[in-house]
């Protein structure tokens, strides 16, 4: 099985990367690179054929799949006398377009600043008549922040207090849900795995869904239902990619950490994409930074549910094929679209959310109206019926089925 995306795999999230800020692509094309060239990264030959491509058909802007150095960049925008980012500014770009919160922008300009610090920006206009955006490309009144180093590391300075007191407040919301009685769910997946359509199928609610790469990048939560749990909360990540930038990977961070504070992770992966398999190991791989995988072993120290979506898009026989795949392996087949399998989805959470409660009793008095309305709201009242009276006067027995979580929070309440 192969783990790895092929040239043309690449070419194609390339591709899908540049339509996701509306960018009109006039020409892509795979270029083997057999030797490295410090200046160029490609042989002379090559950025021939590229800037005689850029000619025919009026390309304002090239975009190379890769990591070019400041150098490489630099001379090949001389050469070619176009505008060139690579794989890196192109994911900043619409980090920059998406990101809707002060701190996702906050982040981003902190990725940012980080990835330009030694490169220098010039001002090209010519995707303004195109497109708004976050500046990265160029555009009027852009000012040349790499020419005052200095200036640079003050504002990264400042960026990194803020998001300190973001991930200090997000910390504080963590351990507040973390003493709530709802469990947490995170949506994992690559992106456009289908997880912001699967979140709003979940909870009636209205997050960005498109067929582009990267639609969500801030998180969103909202509380769901679940057959024998009364309320649990949904959360909506970004989606990982392969070759991430690692200016990206430190600045989400905080981001990111909402996953570890999940109770069950699901791992949406979208099964008629032919790169799936290679999909799976970047998302563990993340996974595995992020702590939540041991990345030698496979281990996870969160439950993780792999659910296999977009099953609409699949024909008779490539669906009888992924049941069969399926089979030992606890993976949920659905469509997210169309809402075929999801309530086995819900089942297969509540499953997961409640395997491993148990039965307690408890014999309260019948005053302590606030502690057995608390059972009967986060628990699963098996029995209730009177007890011997005590010094605090008429008691009730009660059985309760409660998970470890929730007998925490019960003990808690008690306090």
């Amino acid at each position: 099985m192969r783990y790895d995306l092929d040239s043309g795999e690449r070419l194609a999230e390339a591709e899908g990367l540049a339509l996701a800020i509306g960018v009109v692509i006039a020409h892509s094309a795979v270029l083997p690179v057999r030797q490295m060239q410090p200046n160029t990264l490609f042989g002379s030959g090559q950025v021939e054929n590229i800037a005689v491509w850029c000619e025919q058909h009026a390309a304002e802007l090239v975009v190379v799949d890769g990591a070019l150095t400041p150098i490489q960049q630099r001379n090949l925008e001389d050469k070619l006398k176009r505008k060139v980012i690579d794989r890196t500014g192109l994911i900043l770009e619409i980090f920059g377009e998406r990101a809707a919160t002060a701190e996702g922008r906050l982040q981003v300009e902190l990725a940012h600043l980080d990835y330009q610090q030694s490169r220098l920006v010039r001002s090209w206009t010519h995707l303004e008549r195109q497109r708004g955006g976050f500046g990265f490309l160029g555009g009027p009144g852009e000012t040349q922040i790499e020419a005052d180093r200095r200036m640079i590391r003050q504002r990264m300075g400042r960026l990194r207090r803020e998001l300190d007191q973001v991930r200090k407040t997000r910390t504080l919301h963590r351990e507040r849900r973390g003493r709530a009685p709802w469990p947490v769910v995170a949506l994992v997946g690559y992106t456009n795995a289908g997880k912001s359509t699967l979140f709003n199928r979940l909870t009636g609610a209205e997050v960005m869904a498109e067929d582009l790469l990267f639609a969500t990048l801030d998180p969103t939560m909202r509380a769901i239902g679940l057959p024998g749990v009364e309320k649990a909360i949904l959360s909506d990540t970004v989606g990982f990619i392969s070759d991430l930038p690692t200016q990206l990977v430190a600045a989400f961070r905080a981001t990111l950490e909402e996953v570890t504070a999940a109770d069950v992770i699901c791992h949406v992966r979208d099964m008629a994409n032919p790169s799936h398999a290679a999909q799976k190991k970047q998302v563990l791989d993340v996974l595995a930074d992020l702590g939540v995988v041991d990345g030698e072993t496979g281990t996870s120290t969160i439950p993780i549910l792999e659910v296999w979506n977009k099953c609409d898009l699949l024909d008779a026989d490539e669906l009888s094929e992924l049941h069969e795949a399926s089979e030992g392996q606890g993976a949920v087949i659905l469509s997210a679209v169309t809402g075929k399998g999801v309530d086995l989805l819900e089942v297969e959470l509540t499953r997961m959310l409640t395997g491993a409660a148990r039965e307690v009793s408890f014999v309260l008095p019948v005053s302590d109206g606030r502690r057995i309305a608390w059972l009967h709201a986060h628990g699963d009242v098996l029995t209730e019926d009177d007890a011997e009276a005590s010094d605090a006067g008429p008691m009730r027995r009660l059985t309760v089925r409660l998970n470890p979580k929730e007998l925490g929070q019960f003990a808690n309440l008690s306090e």
